[in-house]
């Protein structure tokens, strides 16, 4: 018999507001509890995996155990672990998708003795929650109660061990029922130690929920996300204003929060409420240099103007993970005590507070790069609390530090699944794919009637766009755009379409890249490679053949046969008329002189009348406030061995621009297309109008050179860009374009049916509709274009729709998730091109080696210093002007700098160092000075470029000629280097690191004296196992 009862939900939305929710929920007398004790299976319905018989008892965690201690609880070694259906439903309301589908997949795997029981379903286990009673002490109460149930439905024959945080919880229930035992994993020494650790608060207490949000409601507080300032990360936050509190709140700026103290307990990334401070008590940036790991030498410099300041009184969400940390140094371990237990460990990431952890091998783990997780931030601590997840690699190791890299971006690059391989095609020498017929029948086959061929970098393996242009009978021209039909081989929801969906996109790092799709489609079946026959999901357009304008477009599947496989650099010598370069081009290798002499002719044609159509398309953008910004991107170049051969910032070619242009049309038309058809869930890319109080530094900047930047709008900003140029240095307009590019907002992706159409536009494009279209081989989001408009043309076509195409909240969720994935990407690239510029400059002595000389441009004046660009190697940094010990630059009358005692004197675009002496020199804005490149290597975090003024007068090389023997010279030397001290490196690896050898029992439940101790045991065998993967 059923027992109907009301449940009420009450769930936070992702704009933070409660939705109150009430279910019907129904009761039943028998509910599976997959025991082979069960005295009842047939009313049990005990069906699938059930526990283990050889366990001395059951073990059932806490809600707050199964969110902080999964990773223990995945251990094989526990066994006849039962999971309450709360405990479950708490992590997912409180520990997101990610948590929850590890849980789940735990529950799946046979691999794992463990079960979970639906107890807010059996009668006799439901508890309602009482009023006034907290949700986490309703948990743990219904998480003991039918731990007692299930103890007396297995006829009390199996001791039920229920392990809790909760020290209330163990008092109250620890000798409650016989044979069903409450515990913690924490020593009774570790709770009483924590119990005593301090009397009085270290932060204020957070504010009740229902407190956060009628303040929000009513204009008190204000919501939004925590970002910290990694150069002042002990100092300076900045709270930016989240959904309606960013236009509720009549602000136009983001919210300060100063010091650790009003930052409350919050880290990095976390929602949080905000309440504004009196405007007396605001305060303003900090515009001196500042040295990362400095905890307050900045308080007494001079900050700018007040802005906004506020405290955090509550957190609306903690978006903890996992963060990579590095444990103390030999030294700073036994300072801390011989036997000490409680560990503090710096984290990699700048932002993110010290950690305590519980562990006696603090010393053994001082020279590796370590995972944990925080558990805890109490109110009483003046650290959150954490433990230890994994080893990753040693401190200064390349697979180590780019593990690192992956940790700290939420990046994971396990190989794909069996199952996920089991959908792939095959395409093998004895079973080649070929095109089926079926596909003939429905696709345009443009084999022999079309030149088609790709331009992409060197040595590019996923080639997912390729080329086209023709005359037409009637004289237009045709222009095509032809796109890997991924969509065809990954079938909506299937195994290795979830998988995508995850990874969202290709990680490109500096040697290495992670593919979204498996190597079959990305570099293979996907890749439109030269010389064979692919699918295609092309867009071609009918030009006027001398206006360029276009007449009409068609869309559609079609079967191609690239003809040529071009990297940038040839077709821009071909575009130049340097005929020399064929010889690099394979397609042309093996032909007679006269078709070798006709297929040229004919290529050199369409790459022309290509570049020719880009420019018109290209300079009818312009008209409209199309912006050209300026990105410094450095290519590491590695040989053939995988060591950095070279860092070559990335020069741009026109042929760029017209790849770049063609994709943009096509991207814009196809974004029309679908939103037409399906204008509330079209999934389109956003790039919003820029805050001008961004632009101000671009603008005092321009003007010490002379220029006035117009930043109205796109347009004005273009043409303001356009006239910034020096004609003595072309490196000022670059730099200011560069400027330009920082102070702009990031594009975005969103679901049409979550904003209003004037929100649509793409304001560095100057478009009004744009998606991406032209990657689906390394982007998801092009996926779920594809799919869009292959169901807008079957709805053209008046024919049944076979894509399942995604509603729009699951859209905008989607949306949400990839633009996060997208951020990753970008800075993991960023950080792995920083890793390998260290390494480039690691082992150098600046003082003596040449290359470590370059020419800097200054571009933007702090108070004790100023910030330098290197175009030699695309690098951006601060250089002081003033050392630790107070002393100040100077240069005599050789130019060469020297530290004297005197003092700085800083103007809005120049900076004057002044000695006791009076002698003094002027750093103006663009000046171009001499600057020695070093690297300081830091054990917590990654190592970084340090740059140091030593002329005031620019790097000269002494002639061109020279310089190229040089960078000749470079070359050859460095691989020679680097390979010598990867070489050294590996063979330290290889020596047998002897941290401590002990004799190890094999530990089951069967065995040992408590769950404590075998958990206590487990855990030791994890920390102590760190040199086995560096042993041979």
């Amino acid at each position: 018999m059923l027992q109907k009862r009301e449940k009420v939900l009450l769930l936070r939305t992702f704009q933070g507001r409660t939705l109150r929710i009430v279910r019907e929920h129904y009761l039943r007398p028998c509910v599976p509890c997959n025991s082979p004790l069960c005295p009842q299976p047939a009313a049990c319905r005990n069906e699938g995996k059930l526990l283990s018989s050889d366990v001395t008892h059951y073990v059932i965690p806490d809600w707050k155990v199964v969110q902080d201690y999964l990773e223990i609880l995945e251990f094989p070694e526990l066994k006849g672990i039962i999971f309450m259906q709360t405990a479950c439903q708490a992590v997912q309301h409180q520990r997101g998708r990610r948590q929850y589908n590890k849980l789940r997949n735990l529950l799946k795997d046979a691999r794992h003795d463990c079960i979970l029981f639906a107890n807010e379903f059996q009668q006799h286990c439901y508890l309602p929650r009482e009023r006034g009673e907290s949700m986490e002490k309703w948990q743990t109460r219904s998480i003991y109660n039918a731990a007692v149930w299930y103890y007396h439905h297995c006829q009390d024959r199996m001791p039920i061990v229920m392990v809790t945080e909760d020290e209330e919880a163990i008092q109250q229930y620890g000798s409650e029922t016989e044979g069903v035992f409450v515990i913690s994993f924490k020593s009774r020494q570790e709770r009483e130690n924590e119990s005593q650790e301090s009397h009085g608060k270290e932060y204020p207490e957070h504010l009740p929920l229902e407190v956060l949000e009628a303040g929000i409601k009513s204009g008190r507080y204000i919501q939004g996300i925590l970002n910290v300032n990694k150069h002042r990360a002990q100092i300076e936050a900045f709270v930016r204003l989240q959904g309606a509190s960013s236009k509720d709140s009549g602000l136009i700026s983001d919210i300060l929060i100063h010091g650790m103290k009003a930052r409350n307990r919050s880290i990095h990334g976390d929602v949080v409420v905000v309440e504004l401070l009196p405007k007396n008590e605001w305060k303003g940036r900090i515009a001196a240099l500042c040295e990362n790991d400095s905890d307050d030498k900045a308080l007494g410099e001079s900050p700018s103007e007040p802005m906004p300041t506020g405290r955090v009184v509550g957190i609306l969400q903690k978006n903890w993970r996992d963060y990579v940390v590095t444990f103390p140094s030999k030294e700073e371990v036994q300072s801390q005590g011989k036997n000490a237990q409680k560990i503090l460990v710096t984290p990699w990431d700048y932002r993110i507070p010290k950690i305590r952890i519980s562990t006696q091998q603090a010393e053994a783990l001082q020279d590796f790069r370590v995972v944990v997780r925080i558990d805890s931030w109490e109110s009483t601590s003046v650290y959150p609390n954490g433990h230890f997840v994994r080893v990753l690699g040693r401190i200064g190791d390349l697979e180590g530090e780019i593990a690192t890299i992956l940790v700290e971006n939420s990046i994971s690059v396990v190989p794909f699944s069996e199952a996920q391989m089991c959908e792939m095609p095959v395409n093998t020498p004895e079973n080649p794919w070929k095109v089926s017929p079926e596909e003939e029948q429905e696709r345009k086959d443009l084999r022999k009637t079309h030149l088609v061929f790709s331009i992409d970098p060197k040595g590019c393996e996923d080639v997912d766009d390729t080329l086209s242009v023709r005359t037409l009978n009637n004289g237009n021209l045709e222009l095509g755009v032809h796109i890997a039909d991924v969509t065809h081989f990954v079938a909506p929801n299937s195994y290795i379409d979830v998988e995508a969906r995850t990874r969202a996109t290709t990680y490109y790092l500096a040697d290495r890249r992670y593919d979204m799709l498996p190597s079959i489609l990305s570099a293979d079946l996907c890749s439109l490679l030269g010389g064979v026959d692919r699918y295609a999901v092309s867009v071609m357009w009918e030009l006027d053949e001398t206006s360029y304008e276009i007449k009409k477009v068609w869309y559609g599947r079609t079967i191609i046969r690239s003809a040529y496989k071009l990297f940038y650099e040839a077709a821009q010598e071909l575009l130049d008329g340097n005929f020399s370069i064929v010889d690099d081009i394979p397609e042309l290798k093996d032909l007679d002189e006269k078709s070798r002499q006709a297929k040229l002719e004919e290529l050199v044609w369409a790459i022309g009348k290509l570049t020719d159509i880009a420019r018109h398309i290209r300079a009818k953008r312009d008209r409209c406030g199309a912006l050209e910004l300026e990105g410094v991107e450095v290519r590491v170049q590695l040989d053939e061995k995988k060591n950095i051969h070279d860092l070559i910032p990335k020069q741009p070619l026109e042929v760029h621009e017209t790849v770049a242009e063609c994709m943009i049309l096509a991207n814009h038309w196809v974004a029309k297309k679908i939103w037409e058809n399906f204008p509330h869930q079209a999934l389109l890319r956003q790039h919003p109008s820029p805050h001008q109080e961004f632009f101000s530094e671009l603008r005092e900047c321009a003007k010490a050179k002379g220029f006035f930047i117009d930043t109205r709008s796109n347009k004005t900003l273009a043409d303001s860009l356009d006239n910034a140029n020096d004609p003595n240095d072309p490196i000022v307009n670059r730099l200011l374009r560069s400027m330009a590019t920082q102070a702009m907002s990031n594009a975005l992706y969103f679901s049409t049916g979550s904003c209003a159409e004037e929100e649509f536009h793409h304001y560095g494009l100057a478009l009004d509709k744009y998606t991406h279209f032209t990657s689906p081989i390394r982007r998801y989001s092009d996926i779920v274009v594809h799919r869009l408009l292959m169901a807008a043309i079957s709805k053209d076509k008046k024919m049944e729709m076979k894509e399942n195409l995604f509603s729009n909240k699951d859209l905008e969720e989607l949306c949400r998730h990839i633009n996060n994935r997208n951020r990753a990407a970008q800075h993991s690239q960023k950080q792995s091109t920083e890793l390998f510029q260290c390494m480039y400059f690691k082992d150098k002595d600046p003082e003596t080696e040449e290359r470590c000389i370059s020419d800097g441009v200054i571009y933007s004046i702090r108070t004790n210093g100023v910030l330098l660009f290197i175009p030699r190697f695309g690098i951006k940094g601060a250089a002081y002007l003033k050392n630790k010990d107070g002393l100040v630059i100077s240069c005599g009358p050789d130019s060469r700098s020297e530290w004297k005692p005197g003092s700085l004197q800083r103007f809005q675009n120049k900076i004057i160092s002044t000695t006791t002496a009076g002698q003094s020199v002027t750093f103006h804005l663009f000046d171009h000075v001499t600057v020695r490149i070093s690297v300081q290597a830091l054990r917590c975090h990654s190592d970084t470029i340090r740059l140091e003024i030593i002329s005031n007068k620019p790097y000269m090389i002494p002639n061109t000629e020279l310089f190229h023997q040089s960078s000749l010279l470079l070359k050859s030397e460095l691989v020679k280097e680097v390979t010598r001290s990867m070489e050294e490196a590996q063979l330290a690896q290889e020596v047998k690191v002897n941290i401590i050898q002990e004799e190890y029992q094999e530990y089951c439940q069967t065995k040992g004296q408590s769950l404590y101790t075998l958990l206590e045991e487990i855990r030791d065998l994890a920390l102590l196992d760190v040199s086995s993967n560096y042993r041979t």
